[in-house]
């Protein structure tokens, strides 16, 4: 255990027994190698199961909203931002969260790693980062593998590896490598494309959709008590998993979305078919920061973007 994860534990203990949280939003262990799974508890003894891992994934500001009375919850750089978004959008209250921000030095993408390495999960004995490398044994054997070919690719564009807005800060971490443009690569790719071919590759991907709603579901952004999708009167969308009500689902999603996606990727990684969904979502936060100089969850004061008003709009606004 690291003095990180046991700071860590003892801060949410601590916060438990003398009653300044009803509950703790953490990580612990995942019933899988490498994994980690969501910790929702009021129990102090739970404190012991909470890690601090490079395979934290989950964006735990989803889970404010499910919880009752003022809430500890663990966040790193892009959670914090969606915390603060929520806070603008007024569906929390700051005074309602105690936030432990836990610097980040970026998650690892597994499949990267099996990948580069030929080997399964399972045949791996550890990954762990050291310094800017992730050093995988294999059978006793270590290899070194570089950052930026192994972290997630929201991680690769991340600029706020510490978060900004918190109660206790653990200490530092070296901060992530980061490499916009290979995180950019899926996007380019469309952007290169002719708009013919675009719409023949998304039309291939809704098509694979089956509508289940796992990428709305771990959504932070995605707070809605009765989705659009949900409505019979009007009915916006046909409920079958046909690929132009599956896209229509998907843009409307990114339109409510605007000015509240922090780009942490839950949306692609909760997906069941691989539907590259951050392709959609990243250009639609470069859109909104090029449009309006506007990043989600930077400033709690300031207005959510999609309900802030000027007289006059650039006139360059509508292309």
């Amino acid at each position: 255990m690291s003095e990180r994860e046991q700071k860590l534990r003892n801060e949410a203990r601590a916060l438990l027994e003398q009653g300044r949280v009803n509950f703790i939003i953490g990580y612990e262990a995942g019933s899988l190698k490498f994994t980690t799974t969501p910790l929702i508890t009021s129990d102090p003894a739970d404190a012991d199961r909470l890690v601090v891992s490079p395979f934290i994934h989950n964006n735990l500001s989803v889970y404010l909203g499910e919880t009752a009375g003022k809430v500890g919850i663990v966040a790193r750089g892009c959670d914090s931002r969606s915390i603060v978004s929520l806070i603008q959008d007024k569906q929390v209250a700051r005074e309602n969260v105690y936030i432990i921000g836990v610097p980040c030095a970026g998650s690892i993408d597994l499949d990267k790693i099996e990948k580069l390495t030929g080997k399964d999960r399972d045949e791996i004995d550890d990954i762990a980062w050291e310094g800017d490398k992730a050093v995988v044994t294999i059978g006793g054997k270590k290899q070194e593998l570089a950052a930026k070919d192994v972290l997630a690719d929201d991680c690769l564009a991340c600029e706020t590896p510490v978060p900004a807005e918190y109660d206790i800060l653990l200490e530092a971490e070296s901060p992530a490598v980061t490499d916009p443009e290979l995180s950019r690569r899926g996007i380019m790719e469309l952007e290169e494309m002719p708009p013919e071919k675009r719409w023949e590759y998304w039309k291939e991907q809704f098509g694979r959709c089956i509508r289940c709603y796992a990428c709305r579901q771990v959504c932070p952004a995605c707070f809605c008590k009765r989705c659009f999708v949900e409505e019979t009167e009007p009915a916006w969308v046909s409920p079958l998993p046909k690929w132009q009500d599956n896209l229509m689902f998907q843009v409307t999603r990114m339109i409510h979305d605007a000015g509240r996606c922090t780009d942490c990727g839950a949306c692609e990684r909760a997906c069941p078919v691989n539907i590259p969904l951050r392709s959609l979502s990243k250009k639609m936060e470069e859109i909104v920061a090029e449009l309006f100089d506007y990043r989600a969850g930077t400033d709690k004061e300031a207005p959510p973007l999609m309900a802030a008003y000027e007289t006059q709009e650039a006139e360059d606004f509508i292309r």
